[in-house]
């Protein structure tokens, strides 16, 4: 695999490329055809933002994943972090350009913001344990209001942020129990209140996920297609008990689960 896009881990953004249409689908449903030009917009800035803060992330983390994951570019020597930092900070400025485009002052504020709490969270807030998994929820979180903000009804893509959020917390936590063993040094949840008290505090999340999904359900907000989010709330509280022996299976589990979250919302705004 060429050494860039294996630095930009894209799989990533094409998760976050199907959060913004997911969230654009249940603002306006099939009026989506309406806002096109800006999902494509927007398309391109979740791309443009995921490969910068992949590529920001492995040159921040260049010394510790020689241990933790000596495969990537960086540590495997294919590829020089000065490169990986431009590319990265080149990314990020684009992503802000073209959320000028979007023609919404909103939208724009939103992607503004993501690169600055990216950019904290590597250079700072990532060093700072539960603070950094936080970040990076409510980053994932700002996805779908990105989504949502792009057709002019963001709130109706609160639900699916906040969940979205949550379940990315206990992921972060989850990794971060996974990558111990090159974290020395580091103050991340599991090394500060150790690995089971660190587990508890992610299974509290990944449930937390399930529990705020039930909302809509309650509400009546959505049709009974959504009841297939029911799969994905088994999922993430399979994930809560795997963890604390599996941490690598249950950090994958729940972006499986995530995905198929996703599938429930756009099955339940048909």
């Amino acid at each position: 695999m060429n050494r860039y896009l294996e630095l930009f881990r894209l799989e990533n953004g094409i998760i976050g490329i199907v959060g913004i249409v997911v969230a654009a689908y249940i603002a306006v449903g099939n009026g989506i055809v309406d806002h096109i030009q800006n999902i494509a917009i927007t398309c391109l800035i979740t791309i443009c933002f995921i490969a910068g803060g992949n590529s920001i992330n492995d040159y921040v983390d260049r010394e510790i994943d020689k241990v933790s994951h000596p495969e990537r570019p960086i540590p495997s020597g294919r590829l020089e972090p000065r490169s990986a930092l431009i590319v990265g900070s080149v990314s990020l400025a684009l992503s802000c350009v073209l959320s000028i485009f979007l023609g919404s002052i909103q939208s724009t504020l939103i992607v503004i913001i993501a690169v600055i709490l990216m950019l904290g969270y590597e250079l700072a807030l990532k060093q700072r344990g539960f603070v950094g998994n936080l970040t990076i929820g409510v980053l994932t979180g700002m996805v779908f209001l990105l989504g949502g903000s792009i057709t002019g009804n963001i709130e109706s893509s609160y639900e699916v942020a906040c969940m979205a959020a949550l379940v990315t917390v206990g992921r972060e936590i989850t990794k971060d129990i996974e990558d111990m063993e090159g974290d020395e040094g580091r103050h991340t949840l599991p090394m500060l209140i150790g690995k089971r008290n660190a587990g508890i505090v992610a299974a509290a999340f990944f449930i937390a996920g399930p529990i705020l999904s039930i909302l809509p359900i309650i509400q009546g907000t959505f049709s009974t297609l959504y009841y297939t989010v029911l799969i994905a709330d088994a999922m993430f509280i399979y994930t809560a008990i795997i963890l604390f022996n599996n941490p690598h299976k249950a950090q994958r589990m729940a972006k499986y689960a995530m995905i198929v979250a996703l599938v429930a919302f756009i099955l339940g705004a048909i």
